[in-house]
């Protein structure tokens, strides 16, 4: 049988043990993991926080974003046959077994062929900090020679989200640490800013989840785009507010995965440590200040 982290009631870390994978469905894939990635959102789940607030009281498998090859399709599935090189966001945290893991399934829906100039490990950083860029950029609609402001610039969803957005159009200012200098303007930025500007943006893409303090940013009657918090910004002087869910869609990674393969996109990997060393990369993400995603192999 083979190995994945979990989440157990009242267990304070991720927990490795050999796991029975779920049957495989019509519209499903069977994949042997190559790698995984560690974000924010796996050490809210693997911690607790996360598992009361969506009513979790099982065992639960963790991780979201997942390289790897396919090693069984269901009868419905078109598109992709074993042995193909894939990626995929695992959105299902009721799942038993998720990304963390020697082997995993997942709906094809929510995969994408891996082109071939991509490396393989690092890929696995991209499917859902990518997807959530993208899904925040989409949300502003056409750039139309607006400007835009990320915070979190230098971070893992909002470096993509500056490129994705200066691929888009946008005149991009990048909220980060002067060290970030660099990576920020390579990404698309015309330029980087280090504190928090008053009202002056037609728009904000809030990458590093500060919510009220970001709203700040935008002028009156501009757009503001972050993901779900504890203390979500609300609209006021007439800014449209729009707080998102990443979901999870196959046809959008694989023109992500597209954009990486021609340069678009940097794939930005902090470490990389064996699915049985996951503590590690736990430990990293969750101190925060890492540039790039850990990658758990197995």
């Amino acid at each position: 049988m083979p190995l994945a982290l979990v989440s157990k009631p009242d267990a304070p870390a991720p927990i490795l043990e050999e796991v029975t994978l779920p049957r495989l469905g019509p519209g499903d894939l069977r994949v042997a993991v190559t790698a995984a990635s560690v974000d924010p959102v796996d050490t809210l789940f693997a911690g607790g926080p996360a598992r009361a607030i969506f009513g979790l009281t099982g065992t639960v498998g963790l991780g979201w974003s997942l390289t790897g090859v396919v090693t069984e399709t269901g009868a419905e599935v078109t598109g992709f046959s074993v042995g193909d090189p894939v990626a995929a966001a695992h959105s299902d945290f009721t799942a038993p077994v998720r990304a963390h893991a020697e082997e995993t399934v997942v709906p094809a829906a929510v995969a994408a062929l891996l082109p071939d100039v991509l490396d393989p490990v690092g890929a696995a950083s991209l499917p859902l900090n990518a997807l959530t860029a993208a899904q925040m950029v989409d949300r502003l609609g056409p750039a139309d020679g607006r400007t835009l402001l990320v915070t979190g610039a230098a971070g893992a969803v909002g470096g993509y989200a500056v490129a994705l957005a200066a691929h888009a159009g946008w005149t991009v200012t990048g909220l980060a640490r002067e060290s970030d200098r660099d990576f920020v303007l390579r990404a698309g930025a015309r330029a980087l800013v280090t504190q928090m500007p008053g009202p002056s943006f037609d728009a904000v893409v809030d990458g590093a989840v500060l919510h009220a303090a970001a709203l700040g940013a935008v002028r009156d009657g501009g757009t503001f785009v972050g993901v779900m918090s504890a203390s979500p910004a609300t609209s006021e002087r007439g800014i449209e507010v729009g707080i998102l869910s990443v979901q999870p869609d196959g046809a959008r990674l694989a023109d992500l995965l597209a954009l990486a393969a021609s340069g678009v996109l940097e794939l930005r990997v902090a470490g990389q440590v064996p699915l049985a060393e996951a503590a590690t990369a736990y430990d990293k993400v969750a101190g925060g200040g890492q540039r790039g995603r850990w990658l758990l192999v197995p």
